[in-house]
């Protein structure tokens, strides 16, 4: 490995908690310069796209259907399909140079800084690829948003249920204090994966293009990948390959996510592994459920969905001091992924010098 390298290396690892540093001191960018709001208006413009050029009969048009019920003939589906699966790529593609110009130009400015010292040439990378990996992460809004929910919560049950509704898809109106504090936990859990390690894991893999491409993939799923109708439109196929290739990405990441959970509580978080896999696979997503078990074994409640699961079923109803008790190891979480990150970087650097 040659000294640019090891210089690379280096800066990647700072950049994580420099990254980090930055989203709680200055938290998100302006709205306007937002890199993950421009992923989501090119979405949403594709998507718009991609549902006027797919023609898709519902039951609801044929006489006799029952309300609510969506069948879609197979050649719609496969052109949904494919002109969904095309229009991510391309966008993906995008963005993933993109970021791959930011990174090349401060590798550029790091072989510059070289010529004066090789430690200016680390900090300069640093400190620039943590400010172009910090819109690519949200830990800072993640807390404040799970927190505003249990400050409504104090003020009524409807308002704990309107701000929920900032935060989830589903419907919250018939939910109880005890269904919003879980919502508000499993939205804690699963997006501690999603904003913060699964970005972080893709960084350190592929440096700023990674991060970026995980980004997109998770903001696509977000909008795209649904299983039915959605807000007036059919993404049962159109938005199979967003839903797809988000789990994909998410795969190890969720995982790594659920086993930093237990191990920041020593003993007692090793203990639960066992039980993790079990209630992991109760949920639709083969991701989610990984960090929202880890996390609904650690605080010892119970995490639901109505109708659709129960996680750690034996646990107690969660109570305000679970929101601050699950923050407290969400926390603990990001602080671990720091230092693993130094760690599995230092070893690639010294692997290189051998």
């Amino acid at each position: 490995m040659t000294s640019a390298h090891l210089s690379l290396t280096a800066a990647t690892a700072l950049a994580v908690p420099v990254a980090l540093l930055v989203d709680r001191w200055f938290g998100e960018p302006r709205v306007r310069l937002h890199p993950v709001v421009r992923m989501g208006n090119f979405l949403a413009w594709a998507g718009a796209w991609v549902q006027r050029h797919t023609r898709q009969t519902t039951l609801q048009d044929r006489p006799g259907s029952k309300s609510g019920s969506v069948a879609l003939d197979q050649r719609s589906d496969y052109k949904a399909f494919g002109l969904g699966a095309l229009v991510w790529c391309a966008q993906a593609a995008i963005f993933f140079v993109a970021a791959g110009v930011l990174q090349g130009g401060v590798v550029w400015l790091m072989r510059a800084a070289t010529t004066v010292n090789p430690w200016l040439a680390v900090l300069v990378g640093a400190v620039l690829l943590g400010l172009l990996l910090k819109p690519l992460l949200a830990w800072a809004m993640l807390q404040s948003e799970v927190l505003a929910v249990e400050a409504a919560l104090d003020q009524s049950l409807d308002a704990g249920r309107e701000r929920l509704r900032w935060l989830v898809s589903r419907d919250v109106t018939q939910l109880t204090d005890t269904q919003v504090r879980e919502s508000a936990i499993e939205t804690l859990a699963e997006n501690l994966n999603d904003s913060v390690v699964a970005p972080v894991f893709w960084f350190l893999l592929l440096g700023l293009p990674g991060a970026a491409l995980y980004r997109f993939a998770n903001t696509a799923d977000a909008m795209w990948g649904y299983p039915g109708v959605y807000k007036g439109e059919n993404w049962a196929w159109a938005g199979k390959w967003a839903a797809r290739a988000d789990d994909v990405l998410s795969w190890v990441p969720a995982r790594i996510t659920a086993l930093l959970l237990l191990l920041v509580q020593g003993a007692r978080g090793l203990g639960l592994l066992a039980r993790l896999p079990a209630e992991a696979i109760k949920t639709p997503s083969p991701n989610s459920g990984w960090p929202m078990a880890a996390m609904a074994l650690s605080l010892k409640v119970a995490l639901r969905k109505p109708g659709v699961y129960v996680l750690n079923p034996q646990g107690r109803a969660a109570q305000a001091a679970d929101t601050s008790l699950a923050l407290i190891y969400a926390s603990k979480t990001v602080l671990a992924l720091v230092g693993f990150a130094q760690a599995a970087m230092f070893f690639i650097a010294f692997e290189g010098v051998r």
